[in-house]
């Protein structure tokens, strides 16, 4: 008897992980190789998903990149992103912005049912918990708002995360509120966003743990900036990282 064909997954790598920190990307391929009968692939036609253009008001931009992505990615049985905020816009906000173009409403729709976030992919889909990792370390975990929001992705991280071994987790407190990046926001209102990622960082540093985890980079980078113009010795890192037991290389915000 033959055995099943493998799935085939494309990833998202999104645009942070491409230029900010690779090992994410390679990170997540282990994990979804890891998880079952699966292949990864990585479009080469990929760009950015929109998102930037989309939230300041360009659309027009913001379709043709769509469009691009549809077409890039539609023939994957399942479409993943390291990024909560990259899926999201895929999943929830692709089938809206192409309802009126007949010729990918439809494809952008079936697009948005087989995306999804990275950590939501392996637990919701996969139904995998076969961590194998080790990290020695007090790590919280910082929820964005679009894995929170637009995902319903809460669970699924601290699910793996608790496979983790010598890992200690300790709960952010007042964690749900969003850590002032934003995407374009952070440039659009600076004090807002700096009073935001001041309370996110004074929140993060009282539970104590040496490591605040995240699955989207732009948090985690405006995270560790502050954290770095602190002085804090606290890290940042994304979650795909201590998954897959690859987290040697440096935190995030080290030597920037």
């Amino acid at each position: 008897m033959s055995a099943a064909p493998r799935k085939q997954v494309g990833l998202f790598v999104t645009c942070l992980v491409d230029l900010y920190r690779p090992v994410v990307g390679f990170a997540a391929i282990a994990l979804i190789e890891r998880s079952g009968n699966y292949t990864v692939q990585v479009p080469d036609a990929q760009t950015c998903c929109g998102q930037p253009g989309y939230n300041s008001g360009d659309k027009e931009s913001a379709l043709a990149i769509a469009r691009q992505v549809v077409a890039a990615f539609e023939g994957f049985d399942y479409v993943v992103a390291p990024s909560g905020s990259c899926a999201g816009m895929i999943k929830t906000h692709y089938p809206d912005l192409l309802a009126g173009d007949p010729a990918f409403a439809a494809r952008a729709k079936a697009l948005a049912d087989k995306t999804y976030e990275l950590t939501q992919f392996l637990r919701d889909v996969a139904g995998w918990d076969g961590v194998t990792a080790a990290f020695a370390g007090n790590v919280t975990y910082h929820d964005s708002c679009s894995a929170l929001r637009e995902l319903n992705v809460r669970k699924q991280p601290r699910d793996l995360l608790a496979k983790v071994g010598g890992l200690s987790f300790n709960e952010l407190p007042d964690g749900e509120p969003c850590c002032g990046f934003g995407g374009t926001f952070c440039v659009k209102f600076p004090d807002i966003s700096n009073r935001m990622v001041e309370d996110k960082v004074a929140n993060i540093e009282a539970t104590g743990a040496g490591v605040v985890l995240a699955a989207d980079m732009g948090c985690l980078l405006n995270i560790a900036g502050k954290l770095k113009r602190k002085g804090s010795k606290v890290e940042a890192r994304h979650v795909a990282e201590v998954l897959a037991g690859m987290a040697q290389d440096p935190a995030i915000g080290e030597g920037q």
